[in-house]
């Protein structure tokens, strides 16, 4: 008996770290990121899979030095960017955040309409799609994102079906790991638009303003991390890391997924929710499109308050607005505003004529193109003495940021190469 409840107290121990991270994890693979995953693994098979080993030690570091941003100062990036940077700073990061995260926005809301469209075909997308954006305002406004993050994030489970498909067809798991632990990289335009899309929707820059001011309202509602220790910083690394593998792993078995179910049926191009949602039927059968919408919704719902909040925090940090997620309506005016408004303008993007998956593969790809600059303000904010005392970057932390700001720059500019080739 003793034993058993030893070892139940070492699981909730375990457990306890997961915070920001792990919800930050679970929205990183929001609809765009699906369908960038569906169309990596339509488009070229396995050919993308070593993006997942790549990628998670990146963004893991990226994440880490967002969240100890926010641990160490207490207040958001773009708080942080105010009080010791020029305003130039400032404003180049909202040049290159407003219309990325705005583009995600309307995309997933597109995304989402979009699959609810294949349960109810009779009902329009656009239909749905400003169903889903009320929804969505009147959910945020009304409850607290912490509590409907702890509901949201359940169905989210229904992207692990991807796991499974693999191991109920035809596999050859020997090019499997061949694919996995030896990259491919073809140099033709549809290839590094993919390899851009796959860094961006995996490296997102909202995310970096998410995880810094989440970590620095996790300080004050927990009075056990307002005195910053190894121990604070031991669980905040672990809840990063464990967040950034559970997104690095769906990605990882949505390409696998259908890279071998559409690639091998010859659907090498994904113009529709209806084609991504195929790679389940091997499991699922008709099932599939139900499971395929549920995780869509799930992960739109989780998604999207983190997009519009990281937009609202950059807006009411910037300009000294009340902010919060914790925070009525009343108290944060201009910062639920701007949360509106952001969804309503994303939902008028929709009418601009551009299929659902197109939309949310091109979001992935503007954040390619944009992401090295935001590293760049994130790794001189951690070197910086003045901003982090001792709690400036490791070594290690300093050269993975420089590779994942060398490797995005670079696919960036092959990008653009490949558009005038």
């Amino acid at each position: 008996m003793k034993k058993s409840v030893q070892r139940w107290i070492k699981v909730r121990k375990f457990f306890s770290v997961f915070g920001p991270g792990i919800i930050t994890g679970a929205s990183d693979d929001d609809p765009s990121g699906i369908a960038t995953y569906s169309q990596a693994g339509a488009g070229f098979g396995l050919a993308t899979l070593w993006t997942a080993l790549i990628t998670f030690p990146l963004m893991a570091s990226i994440q880490e030095m967002c969240a100890r941003i926010g641990i160490v100062t207490r207040q958001g990036l773009t708080t942080t960017l105010r009080q010791h940077y020029h305003k130039s700073i400032l404003y180049l990061m909202m040049l290159f955040s407003f219309p990325a995260i705005t583009l995600n926005i309307g995309s997933d809301i597109q995304g989402m309409g979009a699959a609810a469209h294949l349960l109810v075909p009779k009902v329009p997308v656009v239909i749905f799609s400003v169903f889903f954006t009320a929804l969505l305002i009147f959910l945020i406004i009304k409850y607290p994102y912490q509590k409907l993050a702890t509901i949201l994030k359940w169905l989210c489970i229904c992207l692990l079906l991807y796991i499974v498909v693999p191991f109920l067809v035809q596999v050859n798991w020997t090019k499997v790991l061949k694919s996995t632990f030896i990259p491919t990289i073809h140099l033709n335009k549809a290839f590094i638009e993919i390899l851009v899309a796959l860094l961006g929707t995996t490296i997102s820059p909202y995310l970096f303003f998410w995880q810094t001011t989440m970590e620095a309202e996790e300080v004050t509602h927990h009075p056990r991390k307002v005195v910053l220790n190894k121990k604070v910083l031991h669980e905040m690394k672990t809840d990063v890391d464990m967040g950034m593998f559970f997104s690095n792993l769906v990605m990882f078995f949505i390409i696998l997924t259908t890279g071998v179910v559409l690639y091998n049926a010859g659907i090498r191009q994904i113009d529709t929710v209806e084609q991504a949602a195929k790679a389940l039927e091997p499991i699922a059968g008709n099932l599939a499109y139900v499971l395929f919408t549920i995780g869509i919704l799930g992960t739109g719902f989780l998604a999207i308050p983190v997009l519009a909040g990281s937009l609202s925090y950059i807006m009411a940090e910037t300009f000294g607005w009340d902010e919060g997620l914790d925070k009525t309506f009343r108290e944060a005016k201009g910062f639920y505003i701007t949360m509106g408004a952001s969804l309503i303008i994303g939902l008028l993007l929709n009418f601009l004529g551009i299929s659902p998956i197109q939309a949310l593969i091109y979001t992935a790809i503007l954040y390619g193109v944009t992401a090295p600059v935001m590293i760049v303000i994130v790794l001189h904010i951690c070197n910086n003495k003045k901003v982090m005392g001792s709690f400036t970057n490791s070594r290690l932390s300093n050269v993975l940021g420089m590779i994942t700001l060398v490797l995005m720059t670079a696919a960036a500019i092959a990008l653009l190469y490949f558009q005038f080739v």
